[in-house]
């Protein structure tokens, strides 16, 4: 009877196209079929029942989460998402490997430096040899071409520094929350991969490896800021079902955008 039970279970909650309301634009099917296989875990069995989608969340260790959850006692829940290896690596890096990626910027910066003093030697020299289309002195070209070279890879670097995740290993994140866990199909990832202090569901959903509680200090309005951040969250997620965009300029209601077209 629990293999029946589980596929119904499985069956109820495979997205169906009414239930993808609160469905991202760039989210996948499997991705959001986690998500909701995290929520059933943390109502059915966590006992929560203030919940909430890509939560945004404030102070030090402030981060936007897959999902954040209060349940009795006002224990909270933080619970990541991750439907591939390639997904879950790119938030399993060390504060080491952080400081090793860093590492390379000098030489890095060291590089440019030369190739724009090269290309302003260059460009000196084409222009005192040819008075005319000194752009096509061929030592010019060369050095022209190794600058913007360069500076594609100080561009592809500084964005790699900027959206380097430590995610699962940073303290300040870690101190937000009694549990947190990582939600991920069943047998994708192995119980020696998980990082400290992290927990694993899987999308039956059942508890792989139990999170470790840790201790949260709730007498500093953490658990206030985390109730707004999922109350500001569910309305979000309620306004963008009902077709409400937001711009730059605020939100767009369904009605003002039938009125302005």
């Amino acid at each position: 009877m629990r293999v029946a039970a589980e596929d119904v279970r499985r069956r109820t909650r495979e997205p169906q196209p009414s239930g993808l309301a609160f469905k991202r634009g760039n989210e996948s099917k499997l991705t959001y079929s986690l998500k909701w296989a995290a929520w059933e875990w943390l109502y059915t069995f966590a006992g929560c029942r203030c919940i909430g989608f890509e939560v945004k969340l404030e102070g030090p260790g402030g981060r936007i989460v897959d999902l954040a959850a209060v349940g009795p006692g006002n224990t909270i829940y933080i619970v990541e998402v991750k439907a591939s290896r390639a997904d879950f690596a790119r938030d399993n890096h060390t504060h080491s490997d952080l400081a090793a990626l860093k590492d390379l910027n000098e030489p890095l910066l060291r590089r440019g430096r030369l190739a724009r003093r090269t290309l302003t030697q260059a460009t000196r020299y084409a222009q005192e040899a040819r008075t005319e289309d000194w752009e096509l002195e061929p030592s010019y070209q060369l050095a022209l071409a190794d600058y913007q070279r360069l500076r594609k890879e100080e561009q592809t670097y500084q964005d790699r520094v900027a959206t380097f995740s430590v995610k699962f290993h940073d303290s300040s994140f870690l101190a937000i929350a009694d549990y947190h866990y990582i939600m991920a199909p069943r047998k994708l990832l192995p119980a020696k991969s998980l990082p400290a202090q992290w927990g694993l569901l899987d999308d039956i959903p059942e508890v792989v490896v139990p999170a470790p509680k840790k201790d949260v200090r709730k007498n500093t309005g953490i658990i206030s800021n985390i109730l707004r951040a999922i109350a500001r969250s569910n309305s979000t997620s309620i306004m963008r079902a009902q077709g409400v965009l937001f711009t730059e300029d605020g939100a767009v209601f369904p009605g003002e955008l039938d009125e302005e077209y």
